[in-house]
């Protein structure tokens, strides 16, 4: 098994006074050579938007975009005709970028900050028709069952979004010293695990709150909650 960790604390940052942006790889204005991407997942932003603020217009090509709100609501519009969509917390967003696609993103409440996770994977095919899909995933359905969202759209998973690429992305909550053992897709597959909160130790690395782990070259680990615990799951081919 191999594993690599990341403290929350390690994580780049950027402080825009309206956004503040925690980069688990290199992104804008943050770069680190050792942490560029894992596998697939180029990726992971966890951004806290003030009210009525957001990113106006702007492209995205040839990226499998994924958007979770934890908190707050996100408005989204694109260049495919969805207008100010609400995405709320325990809802997911898709975007394939494909070919080519503008969208803005906004903070949609006039008082309480929005915080989500935006992550981007890198598609196994490229040049294909733009696409956008969201859907609402219920909490108590990961509630000590792995709870899956996103999966490859050459897979015919019951209620999961779809992308271009040989992923899955899953959430997980744990009750306090509960067990979990977690099954890889195949042997070119690695888990990055980011704890959303919580205490837990997770193939037999210690994380706390918005610390995070990339496990590869294992069929399978365990996952123990010290805390009641909640976590993210983004699988990916580490060869693509």
């Amino acid at each position: 098994m191999k594993t690599v960790q990341h403290k929350a604390e390690s994580r780049g940052f950027a402080n825009h006074g309206w956004l503040q942006a925690n980069h688990s790889f290199s992104f804008a204005n943050w770069y680190n050579e050792d942490r560029i991407h894992f596998g697939a997942l180029r990726v992971l932003n966890d951004d806290i938007i003030a009210p009525k603020m957001g990113f106006g217009t702007h492209p995205h090509q040839n990226m499998e975009i994924i958007t979770i709100p934890l908190k707050g609501v996100l408005k989204h519009r694109d260049s495919m005709g969805n207008t100010w969509e609400s995405v709320l917390p325990n809802e997911v967003q898709v975007m394939s970028a494909g070919t080519g696609v503008e969208h803005s993103e906004i903070n949609g409440s006039d008082e309480e900050h929005l915080n989500l996770f935006q992550i981007w994977i890198i598609p196994n095919k490229q040049n294909v028709s733009p696409r956008y899909d969201q859907k609402t995933f219920n909490a108590s359905d990961r509630e000590n069952i792995l709870q899956t969202l996103v999966t490859s759209i050459d897979e015919d998973t019951e209620g999961a979004l779809q992308i271009h690429q040989d992923a899955k992305i899953s959430r997980l909550d744990l009750t306090e010293n509960k067990t979990f053992d977690y099954a890889l897709k195949s042997a070119n597959h690695g888990v990055y695990v980011m704890l959303v909160h919580g205490s837990a130790t997770v193939a037999n690395v210690s994380l706390e709150t918005r610390d995070a782990v990339g496990v590869s070259d294992t069929p399978s680990f365990t996952i123990e909650a010290k805390t009641e615990a909640s976590f993210l799951f983004i699988e990916v081919p580490m060869q693509f």
